[in-house]
């Protein structure tokens, strides 16, 4: 008869931090979907930074809101986040990396077009125990155009 091979605590810890997270980017998809600043912003520590392309970081929840307002009146989401890797360096700490694709709506003319992302997030579990995003940057996946 083979031994039962049990996960150590440590394992058991990282899986825990790992759904934990998912859940969190489940979470903000949905906010991201919905064009909702409110749910976005409750995401996000409250010294959190979020870098998107050719913009200024914006540093602290008032500016996070600030930049998905700017972001929810100009484009609509239709997209989906796919987890590639996470990465928990300590306990209060992990690094995630994800694929996004779908459509965005752009307002202004009406227009849906495809969107594809690589996203790095750097979570952090905060004072009530949850896991929220501390720094995020993404980049496009979608060709320069000809």
């Amino acid at each position: 008869m083979k031994p039962s091979i049990r996960p150590s605590d440590e394992d058991a810890a990282a899986t825990s931090a790992r759904l934990e997270i998912e859940k969190a980017l489940a979470q903000y998809e949905a906010a991201l979907n919905g064009s909702d600043t409110a749910a976005v912003a409750k995401m996000f520590v409250a010294d959190a930074v979020f870098m998107a392309p050719n913009n200024p970081s914006a540093i602290g929840l008032d500016a996070i809101r600030k930049a998905y307002d700017g972001i929810f009146q100009t484009i609509t989401f239709d997209t989906e986040l796919a987890v590639e890797e996470v990465v928990q360096t300590a306990p209060e700490w992990a690094f995630v990396r994800t694929n996004s694709k779908g459509f965005v709506t752009v307002k202004a003319i009406e227009q849906r077009v495809p969107d594809a992302n690589h996203e790095l997030f750097i979570f952090q579990r905060d004072a009530s125990i949850q896991w929220k995003i501390a720094r995020y940057s993404f980049a496009t996946n979608n060709p320069l155009p000809h």
